[in-house]
């Protein structure tokens, strides 16, 4: 499987024709402790960078954005019970959303690992 990274700090793990989204570590670091996230309902047609779920913290509240567009599969059910797998497990069992790959030339636009890293690293 292949993960994409963007610059809004939201990754994206390609397996097919399916992609599942969360928040990278770096985003949850600066977050700090997740106490809420709402994800999108299933069936719900996202747009490349249109607002897909949000995520709330003791600091702040921040919208996690589509990175490419598709249909929504399905939401982390887990996140409700417990939003602190945002923090905990950020890049397994914290993911937001799952969806169906509306175009695979937008993964194209997209950072590796290790360019997402050169990113953060000059922030």
């Amino acid at each position: 499987m292949a993960r994409y990274f963007t610059e809004e700090h939201e990754w994206i793990e390609v397996d097919g024709e399916t992609a599942t989204i969360g928040i990278t570590d770096y985003a949850q670091e600066q977050l700090g402790d997740v106490v809420f996230v709402e994800v999108p309902q299933t069936g719900a047609d996202l747009a490349k960078g249109a607002e897909a779920a949000v995520v709330e913290s003791v600091k702040a509240a921040s919208d996690v954005y589509a990175p490419i567009s598709g249909t929504v599969l399905e939401g982390n059910a887990a996140l409700e019970a417990d939003p602190e797998l945002v923090n905990t497990s950020p890049d397994d069992e914290g993911w937001f959303f799952k969806l169906t790959i509306g175009d695979h030339d937008e993964l194209e636009g997209l950072m590796n690992a290790k360019a997402y890293k050169a990113f953060c690293d000059s922030l």
